[in-house]
Order: C-alpha cells, then sequence, then structure tokens
C-alpha cells in the first residue's frame, strides 16, 4: 500500500528519515501515527524507528538528547522540533508485567514489529507512503479488529496494561477485539493489579471518551478485567447498567468520566473522594467532581436552584448536564447557561463587601462569626433577598451581628 500524499505533520520530519536512510541505514514512522493516517483520524505525535544505533544516530545528526538511550531512544534536534528515534529492538524478561529486564538493539524492522501490541500497531511507513504490513494489521483495519500480534498471552505478560489498552481501543475505534485476544485478557486479566494505578486510569478515562465507549466497558466486564481495577470489584451489576445507555454518552473530559462513574456506583460528593484517590486522581478533579455530583442531584430532584447554581459554578454545571444528560435528568442548555449569567454574584469575591469591610466599618471581629456573616450575606445576595450594595451590606451584616451575638 501506497499513501500518496502523507498528512501535513509528516512533512518536516520527512528529511530526517532521508538524512538516516542516505547514511546506509533503515528508518520507518511507526504505530500510532500509521494507524491514524490510514484510518484518516488525527494524529498527535509521530515516532520514528530505526535500523541505526543510537550511536550512529549520533553522529549523523549534530544536534541530540539522549532521552531513553539505554532503551534506544534518542532525540533528534532539526530546524526547532525534536523527533524522538527509537533503534529496532527486542525485548526479554518482564519481572513486572511492563519494564523489559533486557533490550537487545537488532537491525531488522520484522523482529522489531513483532513485539508491538496489536496489529493494526504493528505498521511502519517509509517517508515515500509506502507502508509495510507483516502481520496483516491493514487487513485488521479493514475488518475493525483488535488482534494481538502473535501470542496474546506472551503479549500481554510483557505489559499487562495491553488488555486496558485493547479495550480502549475497542471503544475509541469501534472495532471489535478477536476471540484468541479476549481469551487471552480473561487469563491474564489478574495481571493488571501489577500495573501502576495511574497508567491504568489514563486508558480507562480514554476509553470513556471514545467513539463507543459501552464496547469498550462491555469488554471490560466479559473478560473480568473490571475486578482489577480500584474499587470496581465486585460493581459489575451496576457498571453494567451503563451498557443500557446505549452509545450516546458523548462525554467531554475526564470530569464527566469521573462524574458519571460516581453517580451510577451510587456515590455521593462526599463518598467520591475516597473512589477518586484510589484511582490517584487530582485534587482539582476530585473539587470538580463532587461539583458535578451535587449539580446532576439538584437536576435529578428538579431543584436546581440558585443556591445550587452559585455553589457549582460553570463549566461544572455544564459537564453536569453532560452527564445527566445520559440519564434523561439534563435540562435545556441554553436556559442552565442563561439562569447563571442572571445570577446577581458569581463568587463570594463579587460581594460588595470583603472580610476587611465588615471588620473596620460593622465592627465583626475576625473568627467564625465573622465567616458566618460572609456566608448568609452570600446567600441572601444569591437569592435576590438583597441587592449586592455596600450599604446595603454592611447594614444588614450589622443586623446579622446582633442577632449572632
Amino acid at each position: 500500500m501506497i499513501i500518496e500524499k502523507l498528512p501535513s505533520i509528516f512533512e518536516p520530519a520527512r528529511p530526517v528519515l532521508q538524512k538516516i536512510e542516505d547514511a546506509g541505514f533503515e528508518a520507518y514512522f511507526v504505530g500510532g501515527c500509521v494507524r491514524d493516517t490510514i484510518l484518516g483520524d488525527e494524529i498527535h505525535d509521530i515516532d520514528i524507528a530505526t535500523s541505526a544505533y543510537p550511536s550512529e544516530i549520533k553522529s549523523i545528526f549534530k544536534r541530540t538528547v539522549d532521552t531513553g538511550i539505554e532503551h534506544g531512544t534518542v532525540m533528534i534536534l532539526d530546524h526547532g522540533t525534536g523527533y524522538e528515534t527509537t533503534t529496532f529492538r527486542t525485548e526479554s524478561g518482564y519481572q513486572d508485567y511492563r519494564r523489559p529486564d533486557s533490550v537487545t538493539f537488532v537491525r531488522s524492522l520484522s523482529e522489531d514489529l513483532q513485539r508491538r501490541d496489536f496489529t493494526i500497531n504493528a505498521l511502519a511507513l517509509r517517508e515515500n507512503g509506502e507502508v509495510v504490513d507483516l502481520f496483516d494489521g491493514l487487513g485488521d483495519l479493514k475488518r475493525h479488529l483488535i488482534r494481538a500480534v502473535g501470542d496474546p498471552n506472551e503479549r500481554f505478560n510483557e505489559d499487562a496494561l495491553r488488555m486496558m489498552r485493547a479495550v480502549r481501543f475497542a471503544s475509541k475505534l469501534d472495532f471489535v477485539i478477536d476471540a484468541p485476544t479476549i481469551d487471552g485478557i480473561k487469563k491474564n486479566a489478574h495481571l493488571l493489579e501489577k500495573i501502576a494505578v495511574e497508567r491504568t486510569r489514563v486508558e480507562l478515562e480514554k476509553l470513556f471518551l471514545g467513539q463507543n465507549p459501552t464496547a469498550g466497558l462491555k469488554d471490560m466486564l466479559e473478560t473480568g478485567l473490571y475486578q482489577y481495577c480500584p474499587e470496581f470489584a465486585g460493581k459489575k451489576d451496576q457498571l453494567a447498567g451503563l451498557l443500557l445507555n446505549g452509545n450516546g454518552w458523548n462525554l467531554k473530559n475526564t470530569d464527566q468520566v469521573w462524574g458519571l462513574l460516581c453517580i451510577q456506583l451510587g456515590l455521593d460528593s462526599k463518598q467520591c473522594v475516597g473512589f477518586l484517590k484510589k484511582w490517584k486522581t487530582s485534587n482539582d478533579t476530585i473539587k470538580q467532581v463532587k461539583g458535578i455530583i451535587e449539580a446532576v442531584d439538584a437536576m435529578h430532584r428538579h431543584a436546581l436552584d440558585a443556591e445550587a447554581l452559585f455553589a457549582a459554578g460553570w463549566p461544572v454545571l455544564e459537564d453536569a448536564n453532560a452527564v445527566a444528560s445520559i440519564y434523561g435528568w439534563q435540562v435545556n442548555t441554553e436556559e442552565l447557561r442563561n439562569e447563571y449569567d442572571n445570577l446577581p454574584i458569581k463568587d463570594t469575591k463579587e460581594l460588595a463587601v470583603d472580610g476587611r469591610a465588615l471588620i473596620q466599618t460593622a465592627g465583626i471581629k475576625p473568627g467564625p462569626m465573622l465567616g458566618k456573616i460572609i456566608k448568609q450575606l452570600t446567600h441572601e445576595v444569591v437569592t435576590s433577598r438583597i441587592d449586592n450594595y455596600r450599604d446595603l451590606l454592611l447594614k444588614r451584616a450589622e443586623e446579622l451581628k446582633q442577632e449572632k451575638g
């Protein structure tokens, strides 16, 4: 197969491959960038593989950086752009089911490609557009099939995360995993526990953001892979409930993903904290997801009043509405935005008085009472019980001081 016109992302890198070839070595674009080129999908970055050893690459190019030279990876700096270039290699021994115990540099493209995970990722592309396909990856792309290169058991013992990558690709590409690969996942699912949670989390997030997430989730459940994810064991029925919602999730970001999972698992905004920490999400994600859960709950109860709008803020409300739509609880997006925009204030900082003014003018001492009064003033402004004017708020603060005194 010849690709007549390569996507523009390849053009600046073609001279790099040509220079390697002029020096007497082989060089190819490899992996996902080749797959996505053939599928017509967006390409985010490119990978280069070569028969040249790291020392040879460094002798060909004046400017290089040793980004992973022990594994054969050298970054070539060309016209202000860096291209990571990795020597063909074989690997052996995977004591941690992730990293090889030893790496051997080879001159053979075939030996290099046969260690890759799936046939659709084991394609190589010459700079002239010629596709090298040694494992019928092109056929699998046409068949919409995810198939391990060689023995699935060997591939998954080399890197157990590949099982999560399989179900993620089922979602991302809307492909089917072939039977031997599915069987390999079933046999080796327990090895996922050997993988760092952070790596598993990234694959799960990508699964839920794919074009057919129910396909990936279905494979996770049927192979038992879910049991070896944090807090998923014993939750098959709850997770399977998401399959009833068809393919129309249309989630846009990871906050929505985790909001959906927490709600589906019946976690409230407090319970979700421990769950998300097990998945090692960021503190910012935890904060956003708590807001999403509370806003979705308000939508479900038809209680999305001014206080709920203020508490959530934007874009949490937008994320919550996307999650609520999966359950049929959403509100009209335009109306939601208008209601939010019409709030008297959208942040406590917009209050016409602050703590300093209350201390200096209203004579309120620093401490718990000050915080309670600011909270009450915010509540009354948000619910339109009082206008957001300095004099009115100072007067009201003095009244609250007397009431709480």
